[in-house]
């Protein structure tokens, strides 16, 4: 129990008998009354504005600059853009080299320094050289592809890169630049004849979900110090997407609810709308559902008898903060792993499916298009609420609705936020944690299940955690 303390007043001391006088006479302290030591009188500037119309008139100088110069600068492009881009190869070294040689050159006037001289023409001529060396363009045809587009973690995925010379000249050694997700893989072709085709495996890698960019590939010119740099671009950009990884389930087969469009299940009904056949009436069956002329023609009251129409619709929301994931961003992941699992069980049974995570959603749709979004989706904090919202709209006939967070979430959060679905809704988190034991347990209208790894998905759900 926190018991609040009184707040004591600020203690102040005493000023002497002198100094509080001389305040007195001034006029700067009352009389009957201490000045307290550190008081200081603030004075509070008024705020500088800037007049409206300076910066109204200053706006319309930069729309009528803008609106005058760029008629112009569209008109004498031919004449400057060409000078723009051979500047763009002069690379960092090139204008340090080049800076070098004109302080070389301005030492040399104004203190007559031979040695400088010498310098800066050094410096000049090879700046010069290097952009001839870069001038020129290579007749080529450069292809470069992944298979298979689609892969899980960690399988194998390599690239090929072909380069044709379609010149009728020789070409001379080239350097073949593919970026390759967050790195670069870089070529160096030997010469080739004219119609010759030169191909290049890589690897790319796949030890994390994700989207790997490939390309576009480029060729190089310059020089080999790397004063001039001149960068081609051949091809367009491909992707490469990293699906989770996801465990084989038993069918769901739970969470559904009789529909007038569903799908009609071997499960026997007394009220649908599938009719099955007629059986003995039975004491408590509904006497509207009794057949009077097969009744009266056997002598006995029969009732009709209906197999259930049933629909399900599983909707799945990953909770992708890794603050509340014992784990941090592996919880993530392993989350996002049994979102798929149950996602892919969910598709192969031919129940409608709706997936959101972090911004990425899929609803309806295929099994690829389902964990590409899954693959895409980022990892941190975000709106939880409004990601389960999402889901709910997405779904607004959803039977079951599964939150995959971690085990630092506090459950009333997890609680609110599955309350945006319907009440007959059947919810369920999946939490994630490596220390709490694999089980199946129902906290109120929520049924929490408990997994250490990806595996332990199926032992939860083979119990019918879901029925």
């Amino acid at each position: 129990m926190r018991v609040r303390l009184p707040r004591l007043p600020a203690l102040r001391r005493p000023v002497p008998l002198e100094t509080r006088r001389g305040d007195e006479r001034r006029g700067t302290v009352p009389r009957g009354r201490t000045a307290p030591v550190g008081d200081t009188r603030t004075i509070t500037l008024p705020r500088v504005q800037v007049p409206s119309a300076l910066t109204d008139t200053g706006a319309r100088i930069l729309v009528l600059t803008s609106e005058r110069i760029r008629p112009i600068a569209g008109r004498t492009r031919p004449v400057w853009h060409p000078v723009v881009e051979v500047l763009r190869w002069v690379s960092a070294l090139g204008w340090t080299v080049l800076g070098v040689g004109v302080l070389a050159w301005w030492l040399t006037a104004t203190y007559a320094w031979t040695e400088l001289a010498a310098v800066a023409v050094t410096c000049v001529v090879l700046v010069a050289a290097c952009v001839l060396l870069a001038v020129g363009r290579a007749r080529v045809e450069i292809v470069a592809d992944v298979d298979p587009a689609r892969v899980t973690v960690g399988d194998p995925a390599t690239g090929r890169i072909a380069v044709t010379n379609v010149a009728r000249t020789p070409l001379l050694p080239l350097l073949v630049e593919l970026p390759v997700g967050r790195t670069a893989a870089r070529f160096t072709l030997p010469a080739l004849a004219a119609g010759r085709t030169h191909e290049e495996l890589f690897v790319v890698p796949t030890h994390r979900r994700g989207v790997v960019a490939v390309g576009p590939a480029t060729t190089v010119h310059g020089d080999p110090l790397g004063v001039v740099r001149r960068v081609v671009e051949w091809t367009e950009r491909t992707e490469l997407v990293v699906h989770p990884r996801t465990t084989a389930l038993e069918s769901l087969g739970a969470g559904l609810l009789r529909d007038l469009e569903g799908e009609v299940t071997p499960d026997l009904s007394m009220s649908d709308l599938a009719f099955h056949a007629l059986r003995e009436y039975q004491p408590g069956d509904d006497r509207r559902y009794i057949h009077w002329r097969s009744s009266a023609k056997h002598g006995r009251l029969l009732v009709r008898q209906f197999l259930d129409t049933r629909r399900s619709h599983l909707s799945v929301t990953v909770d992708t903060d890794p603050g509340v994931y014992a784990e941090g961003l592996d919880g993530v992941e392993l989350g996002i792993e049994c979102a798929a699992s149950l996602a892919v069980r969910s598709i192969l049974d031919e129940q409608d499916t709706t997936v959101v995570c972090h911004g990425e959603s899929a609803s309806r749709t295929t099994v690829p298009l389902t964990l590409d979004a899954l693959a895409r989706a980022e990892v941190g904090a975000h709106d939880l609420h409004t990601a389960v919202g999402t889901a709910a709209g997405l779904a607004p006939d959803a039977s079951v609705a599964v939150l995959v967070t971690g085990v630092d979430r506090p459950f009333i959060q997890v609680q609110r936020t599955l309350d945006q679905f319907e009440p007959e809704v059947v919810k369920v988190a999946l939490v994630v944690d490596a220390e709490v034991p694999v089980g199946v347990r129902r906290l109120g209208p929520i049924v929490v299940l408990h997994v250490r790894e990806l595996l332990d998905l199926r032992r939860v759900l083979f119990a019918g955690a879901l029925a």
